[in-house]
């Protein structure tokens, strides 16, 4: 184990204070983050670099999680580096954090930790945590303040030295349909006490068709709610125990898995583990290709703030706020015909031809990008070539790639570090293409990944000839199996294409930054059809009043809406669309008279379309039907003839998706919500 220091300290200095809370505040505040997933879900990427250094919106990830440590009053964090540790060690060396007054950063590098709990144990070892620290990792993103979670963690600890952690838990609904939150993980099932807020049962696998709770916790707790509606932030603020706990219980490695349910079951220490819940803050992790996708969008559509392109937080790559939601960057050439769309961030020095279009996008540095070039929904990293009549859709290309004349990428597609595409190719659906051959073993630990080839599971033995095509590209060293791989992505292309087993072919879809396929939401809603077991008899539909709040994104606003303001509006919306429905009303003037309602009301467009839909529904239920089945077909019918109507509401394919995954719940649950 190799410790080393990044940054200066600001002294605790003073005589112990004999009041608690004198001492808290002399104690500096630490964090341990963990610059190690100790997963392989961002593979091939993580084979060449950390997952923490992957580029969040043109800046790597570990500098949102510490610019938010920084501005949440930490002034101690140990970073635990594992795999690629070097490069996370150069990249704080020669960041902002290097020599901060009052924000130090130290990095321990260990290169046996196959878990959480073998870096927590490490750090337990060096004896350098010295009172209540915040756990976090280095893909978390947050503006959250630490202050009141502080206070209730310390005041509990006062009248209780049981209870050693708090989690932090914000609301965010997961779909019915997919059984999965809007950031690409499990339902999480969770029981907390609503009087403490004790968690009392922790589950994040849907799988499980039945969950048992101890009886002993009917008598020790009068009421408990059982959740699936909460998101596990991955911040947790811990006292010093946490780590001796580690210390205690080798077989600890995973956080949740291992750790948080084993305390829970344990009845011998008696330890305790407490929630937080945030409303108006914004916290979420990035375990995923999907939840990538999904926070990358929060920064751009600025939920994240301060943490958005246009701060100095992004030091010389900030860019300029323009207008629809667009950010530029400086050097920038584009071409009077392109066209960036709303969402776009546009990376320094990057240039963008003749009638290219960029949509909901986040484009790198130094990237060349040709004429008529089509990109949607992308993720385009650094110094990456694009030649002209390309189209990407709903995508992750890496750093150094190149994309010649005509080929395209459907959506799902994750190119790796310095893959060159053939001219026409067209790669399929999420695959992921890399120049490392997909390992022949997979790892024995799920949890476990080591990014690089000397870990022994990925061999790139040397060779001396080089085509020029390579030498241009500047890729090194490739074997003659992936000088061979260049059929794979066509004409001229290397790189290989990654194989799915049957059994992954779901993951693929479920974490993946496109928006999932309509054939298998149609899928998913066939089958729950097929195991409905509620009666026909049993339909219930709710007066608008009724309807069950929403939760998500539009919890975490600050601007928290009057229900009443909301509900009337609701109704005036109903009102117009039943009566141009039966007065064969024109859409334009529909939209007009739901324009003035909306601005009368000062709501969103999103308002809008939650009240059209359920407008929609409404009349679809209340047009004879006999069966269920005819339900969904007269839905299908009133959604067919009214989409003018609804999409001028929805600005985004993944908009369109979320209502879609609404319709199947009015038809899966058999009423409308």
């Amino acid at each position: 184990m190799v410790a080393k220091k990044v940054g200066g300290s600001r002294g605790g200095g003073g005589a112990a204070a004999e009041d608690a809370v004198e001492e808290l505040t002399r104690v500096p505040l630490q964090a341990i983050l963990l610059a190690d997933s100790f997963a392989t879900k961002f593979r091939p990427i993580t084979l060449e670099r950390p997952k923490v250094l992957l580029p969040l919106v043109n800046a790597p990830m570990i500098d949102y999680t510490l610019a938010w440590l920084e501005s949440a009053g930490v002034e101690e964090v140990f970073v635990f580096c594992c795999a690629h540790a070097k490069q996370v060690i150069e990249h704080l060396e020669t960041s902002k954090w290097f020599g901060q007054p009052h924000f130090s950063v130290t990095t321990v590098e260990s290169n046996n930790a196959v878990g959480a709990g073998d870096a927590l144990r490490l750090i337990y070892e060096r004896n350098v945590i010295r009172g209540d620290f915040i756990l976090v990792s280095g893909d978390t993103v947050s503006n959250m303040s630490l202050t009141e979670a502080l206070r209730e963690h310390k005041d509990r600890r006062r009248k209780d030295s049981n209870a050693i952690m708090t989690m932090v838990v914000k609301q965010s609904k997961p779909s019915p349909v997919t059984h999965q939150s809007r950031l690409g993980t499990d339902e999480l099932f969770m029981t907390i006490d609503p009087e403490t807020k004790q968690l009392l049962y922790y589950e994040d696998k849907s799988d499980k068709s039945t969950m048992s709770l101890d009886k002993a916790l009917l008598s020790d707790h009068p009421s408990m709610y059982l959740h699936n509606d909460k998101q596990d932030c991955y911040i947790d603020i811990c006292a010093p125990e946490v780590l001796s706990t580690f210390a205690d219980n080798f077989d600890y490695q995973h956080l949740r898995r291992h750790f948080v349910k084993g305390l829970l079951d344990d009845d011998i220490m008696g330890y305790k583990i407490f929630t937080h819940e945030i409303h108006s803050s914004y916290a979420a992790r990035i375990d995923n290709f999907r939840s990538y996708d999904t926070v990358s969008k929060d920064i751009i559509q600025r939920w994240t703030y301060p943490l958005v392109p246009d701060v100095q937080f992004f030091g010389n790559s900030s860019a300029k706020l323009e207008r629809c939601g667009m950010y530029r960057a400086s050097e920038v050439e584009l071409s009077r015909s392109a066209h960036i769309g709303p969402f776009t961030v546009i990376g320094r020095g990057t240039r963008v031809g003749n009638s290219t279009g960029i949509s909901n996008s986040a484009v790198g540095e130094g990237c060349k990008i040709g004429s008529n070039v089509l990109i949607e929904g992308c993720y385009i990293w650094h110094n990456v070539t694009i030649e002209d009549g390309c189209k990407l859709k709903h995508a992750i290309v890496c750093d150094g790639v190149i994309m010649k004349a005509g080929a395209a990428l459907e959506s799902g597609v994750v190119l790796s570090y310095k893959v060159v595409v053939g001219q026409n190719f067209v790669v399929p659906a999420y695959s992921k293409v890399s120049l490392h051959q997909q390992p022949i073993k997979q790892d024995s630990d799920e949890e476990l990944e080591y990014a690089d080839s000397s870990s022994g599971t990925i061999e790139t033995p040397p060779t001396s000839s080089l085509p020029d095509l390579l030498d241009k590209v500047q890729i090194v060293e490739l074997s003659e199996p992936q000088l061979h791989a260049a059929s794979e992505v066509g004409p001229s292309g290397v790189g290989f294409i990654w194989s799915t087993s049957e059994a992954g072919h779901e993951e693929e879809w479920r974490h993946s930054v496109a928006p999932i396929p309509g054939d298998k939401l149609v899928e998913i809603l066939h089958n729950s059809i097929d195991e409905l077991e509620l009666s026909y008899e049993d339909v219930k539909v709710p007066t608008i009043g009724e309807q069950e709040p929403e939760s998500g994104s539009d919890d975490d606003s600050e601007e928290i809406k009057d229900d009443y303001q909301v509900t009337e509006f609701e109704k005036e919306v109903e009102a117009t669309f039943l009566r141009a429905v039966h007065e064969s009303v024109k859409e334009d003037n529909i939209i007009l008279e739901v324009n003035s309602l909306r601005l009368s009301y000062n709501l969103e467009a999103a308002d809008c379309a939650g009240a059209l839909f359920y407008s929609m529904m409404k009349l679809a239920h209340d047009t004879p039907h006999g069966s269920p089945s005819e339900l969904i077909k007269n839905t299908a019918n009133v959604v067919t003839q009214w989409q003018k109507l609804l999409k001028y509401y929805l600005s985004s394919v993944d908009e369109e998706v979320c209502m879609f995954i609404s319709w199947v719940t009015c038809c899966d649950a058999c009423y409308i919500v």
